[in-house]
């Protein structure tokens, strides 16, 4: 029996560690007595300072308001020293004992065993309230070690610590930055110009020298040029806007420098595609224009950028934004020698800075970030097109809405005229072009550059009047205007370049630059197309077929391209087809090597206009746009032996202390195509014979020396070109009109053609003759000249062709002239199954599939097709009777042998005369061979006396014929007149035909078949034409007919 053991409650009676679990008591209630403290667990006594939660049960600290882990509020000390009231408890259930009882554990939630003794006992509520002498200690049982408790407190307490050292370390280096920064800003700002200086600097300038090769001036970049100061208010709002937008968008707001800018600058170049604005404030720019020394404004160094920055910032520190924009806009360069906006206004526009339209003052604010470039002179299309992204830069920061926007792009600009004594002004142009892109156009107009250039002064100065003479001559065919570039080969030099006939001549545009504008160059372009043809296993001798072809288009009608000259010719060789400029045969392998071989190639002969994606077929007949430079460039890679050396028009550069800046050295150049290919280009385009069919014998690409030449015309006569080279220098010729406007039908070869003769000839007249040097890599060979083969032994036209080494020609068995053996007696193709004695060689012109129709329209006989059937036994028809020239008389028996393989009929015929130009009937058809025995009877007495043929032809089933045939004499006598008229027959009248079969292979040697009509006997017989073959040939039939000379 269990006994009830008397408890006493105290407030630390069930405290725990803070280590400990959380626990709930599921049978003492928080005013249990302690236990003794001697427990036979062994266990340890709890804190008298510990408090339970009455919620959750967790251990607190003695005198905690609030649980720790559930935030239940604590009872605290005075009211823990209260006993707790209890429920009733029966009597039944708590039995008091006297006697001392063993220290009990109390039972809680977690599975703790409860000792034996205390199984099932309760404490009564008078139990509960009797308070023990004993020491309020209760032992509990034994536990594992308890976990460690993060310290929060400490943790915080050391990241606090930790981050403040970081921030006392990093504000420390701050202020160390700084203080380098300081030291380093003011030790600079001491070596710059003074800011107060920027008056009286803006108006300094040293002008820049532009020389030809032997040192002659071709003109000054004199300052200060037009100059007039306004204030700002006298300058148009929309220009001070259109400024501000395209080269400062922060000028308001930032110090001097705009981080921001920059940022900004890169997006909107990256997103344009072009530098559309740059990372420097107008401060910036205002301080290296004036401030900074010529040498140090086209230096690209950090250095640079640094003072820069740093006069920048001074200058904003010591003058008004507003005198900083009036500053600006009154030295800035716009180009054409207009120094300021007011002399800006004046040049171009013949107006002052207020009177600028939205239009205007969106175009000259483009200009300053590349006067050359943007000259709406030389370069309208660039200049237009800037001002449309200064417009749109305005209506992104609110300047303008967009429609005002688009309002000015429609506005008619009208420029005021201007008037230049420049030497070689589209050189001098085209170089200023260059030293802006690489020292910027400060250092060009004030820099003091001394530059000489590749320019030949008689070579110009020969162009200049070549071209003025010839254009001058086809006035009358709508022809205006003439541009020519030539280099040296080797070197890449510019010679000569004429942008047009007259520079100051509106009425052409005549400041603009035709050899740098984009043209299509029609089909001098062609042997981009073929060297890349050669890469690819072509060779000269490569047969193409010049037929009517029609070529898929996607959903467009098929491309049919037609020929210069509106003909045909056949089978063509491949340097057939390239000198006498023929398009089928162009496009044709185009279509065989591809659109990206010929792009790629093009590229690699540094010709990048053609950077399209939509090209067609036609890109090989000059379908895309190219520039007169490049195109000369291009071709003189062909000159150059396949190396490529860019085209250069500057020798060597100097600042104005004499220091050289840049020194041209010509290099090596690279190889971009073989130098087989490159010669085998050559070589044709030398080849004044193979020409001759489509410009004639003599004509203006044949020079007193060797040269290449090709030239090209755009299909609505809009552009005409001509290009060609020496080994010491290629010129190429355009000619047409600025304004695209077509010509009154000026090929190539009449526009372009007589400037490119007259000027090679003379710029070569004191220069000696020099051959192309031919690579060692290009063999000779014969080949047959119809079909580009090696030649078969019955090729009637042999010559010698040149191939690269490692390209030879085709063999015999592609040749056009062919023997073919024949089953005579059948006329079809004989096979291994012919007996020999039957088989026989004739002489074809064999063309392959896509030549067939053209061999039918030119009537040359194709071998046939079919092959002859297995023979059992050779035909075999004879006449026994009548002999030969035999005297017959009444009616004649014929007496004779039909056998033949697939018998089918048989006809007895005779004619007039010994070589009887058609047939009557004697009889027939009859059905059954005859092995020798009568096959017939003539009555002659119904022809008139006289010589006759006799013959007797028999048909198989495939209707093809063997005969015999034998000559007689008809010599009946004469019979006596009679008032009654005869019936004699009159043969010179045509028989009437009947059903016989016409054979439908080609008659044999001999005998020779022949179809026969079915006359009566009485009737001259029909005449029906045959065909002699032959074992050998009689004539050469080639593919090729001479076209009439038509020159592009």
């Amino acid at each position: 029996m269990s006994e009830d053991i008397p408890t006493q409650t105290s407030e630390s009676d069930s405290e725990r560690t803070d280590s400990e679990p959380d626990e709930e008591f599921s049978i003492f209630t928080p005013a249990v007595r302690p236990l003794s403290p001697a427990l036979e667990t062994g266990g340890e006594p709890v804190s008298p300072r510990l408090q339970p939660c009455p919620r959750c049960g967790q251990i607190n600290r003695a005198g905690a308001q609030f649980c720790v882990r559930c935030r239940t509020a604590l009872k605290t000390e005075a009211a823990a020293s209260q006993p707790t009231p209890v429920p009733p408890t029966p009597a039944s259930l708590v039995e008091p004992s006297e006697e001392p009882t063993e220290p009990v554990t109390p039972a809680v939630s977690r599975p703790t065993p409860i000792p034996p003794t205390l199984a099932g006992a309760r404490l009564s509520p008078a139990e509960a309230s009797v308070e023990s002498s004993e020491e309020p200690t209760v032992r509990v049982p034994a536990r594992h070690p308890p976990r460690r408790r993060i310290q929060w407190r400490r943790v915080a307490s050391c990241l606090t610590t930790g981050f403040t050292t970081i921030a006392l370390v990093t504000v420390a280096l701050f202020f160390l930055i700084f203080a380098v920064a300081i030291g380093g800003y003011v030790h600079i700002a001491r070596q710059l110009p003074p800011p107060d200086e920027l008056r009286g600097r803006a108006a300094t300038f040293a002008s820049t020298k532009i020389y030809d090769r032997n040192g002659a001036l071709l003109w000054e970049v004199f300052g200060p040029g037009k100059r007039t100061l306004v204030e700002l208010d006298d300058i148009s709002l929309y220009l001070r806007q259109a400024t501000i937008a395209t080269e400062d968008q922060h000028f308001y707001q930032h110090p001097g420098f705009d981080p921001i800018g920059i940022v900004r600058a890169i997006y909107q170049n990256v997103t344009e595609g072009e530098i559309v604005s740059g990372a420097s404030t107008i401060p910036q720019q205002l301080a290296r224009a004036v401030l900074l020394s010529p040498e140090e404004r086209s230096e690209q160094s950090l250095r640079r950028k640094v003072r820069e920055a740093i006069l920048a910032i001074e200058i904003t520190n010591r003058y008004p934004k507003d005198t900083i924009l009036e500053i600006y806009l009154n030295e800035i360069y716009y180009g054409n020698l207009a120094y300021g906006i007011e002399a800006a206004a004046e040049t171009y526009f013949g107006k002052t800075a207020r009177d600028l339209t939205l239009a205007e003052a969106a175009l000259l604010a483009g200009l300053p970030q590349s006067p050359a470039v943007y000259d709406p002179y030389t370069n309208p299309e660039a200049a237009k097109a800037r001002q449309s992204v200064v417009l749109n830069l305005m209506v992104e920061q609110g300047y303008i809405t967009p429609a005002q926007a688009e309002a000015a792009r429609q506005e008619e600009l009208h420029y005021a005229p201007q008037n230049y004594t420049m030497t070689a002004p589209h050189f001098v142009v085209y170089v200023q072009q260059l030293l802006e892109e690489r020292y910027g156009a400060e250092a060009l107009h004030r820099g003091g550059l001394q530059v000489y250039t590749t320019l030949d002064p008689r070579l110009q100065a020969l162009a200049e009047r070549v071209a003025k003479e010839k254009i001058a001559a086809l006035k009358d065919r709508h022809a205006t205007n003439a541009a020519l570039v030539a280099l040296r080969p080797d070197t890449g030099e510019i010679l000569a370049m004429l942008g047009s006939v007259d520079f100051n001549d509106p009425t052409i545009d005549g400041q603009v630059n035709v050899a740098l504008r984009p043209r299509q160059p029609g089909s001098s372009i062609k042997p981009v197309t073929y060297v890349a043809a050669f890469e690819r296993g072509w060779t000269p001798a490569s047969l193409i077929w010049d037929v009517e072809t029609e070529f898929p288009d996607g959903a467009n009608p098929p491309y049919k391209p037609q020929n210069y000259d509106n003909k045909f010719h056949g089978p063509v060789l491949l340097r057939q087809a390239l000198a006498c400029s023929y398009n089928v045969p162009a496009v044709k392998t185009l279509n065989a090597i591809g659109l990206p071989a010929m792009l790629e190639m093009a590229h690699r002969l540094g010709i990048q206009s053609l950077n399209r994606v939509d090209y067609g077929l036609s890109l090989t007949l000059g379908g895309g746009e190219v520039t007169l430079l490049e195109m000369t460039g291009a071709y003189a890679v062909f000159a150059n032996g396949g190396r490529r050396v860019p085209p250069v028009a500057i020798l060597r550069v100097e600042d104005s202390q004499g220091r050289v800046l840049e020194e041209y050295t010509p290099p090596q150049g690279e190889q971009v195509i073989s130098p087989e290919h490159a010669y085998l280009i050559t070589d044709i385009l030398a080849d004044n014979q193979a020409r001759i069919p489509a410009f004639g014998a003599h004509n203006v690409l044949e020079l007193s020396r060797p040269a290449a030449a090709k030239t090209g015309t755009t299909t609505d006569w809009r552009d005409a070109w001509t290009l060609g080279y020496t080994p010491d220098l290629v010129v190429g010729v355009w000619v047409g009109n600025s304004d695209n406007t077509p010509m009154d039908h000026v090929p190539g070869s009449r526009g372009a053609g007589p400037i490119w003769h007259d000027f090679m000839e003379e710029a070569l007249a004191d220069t000696p003759v020099h051959e192309f040097v031919r690579p060692p890599g290009i063999v000779e060979m014969e080949i047959c000249a119809d079909s580009g083969a090696r030649p078969s032994e019955v090729c009637p036209h042999r010559r010698m062709e040149i191939f690269a080494a490692n390209q030879p020609p085709l063999g015999p068995e592609h040749d056009f002239h062919q023997l073919i053996p024949i089953d005579y007696t059948t006329g079809a193709r004989a096979t291994e199954f012919c007996p020999p004695e039957l088989v026989t060689e004739r002489y074809f012109v064999v063309y392959p599939p896509e030549g067939l129709a053209w061999a039918e329209a030119h009537g040359i006989q194709q071998p046939p097709t079919h092959t002859c059937p297995v023979h059992t036994f050779p035909a075999e028809v004879k006449l026994y009777q009548p002999l030969p020239d035999e005297v017959l008389q009444g009616v004649v028996p014929v007496v004779g042998r039909v056998r033949m393989p697939d018998f089918a009929q048989y006809f007895v015929e005779y004619g007039i005369g010994d070589n009887p130009l058609g047939w009557g009937r004697v009889s027939g058809p009859h059905q059954t061979q005859v092995e020798g025995g009568l096959l017939t009877e003539w009555d002659t007495t119904r022809v008139k006396n006289g010589v006759f043929t006799l013959r007797v032809v028999a048909y198989d089933h495939h209707g093809v014929s063997t005969e015999a045939r034998v000559r007689v004499v008809v010599a009946n006598p004469t019979p006596t007149p009679t008032s009654t008229p005869t019936d004699t027959p009159t043969p010179t009248n045509t028989p009437t035909p009947t059903d016989t079969p016409t054979p439908t292979s080609t008659p044999t040697p001999t005998p020779t078949p022949t179809a026969t009509a079915t006359p009566t006997a009485t009737l001259t017989p029909t005449i029906t034409p045959t065909i002699t073959p032959t074992s050998a040939p009689t004539s050469a039939p080639t593919g090729t007919s001479t076209p009439t000379p038509s020159p592009e």
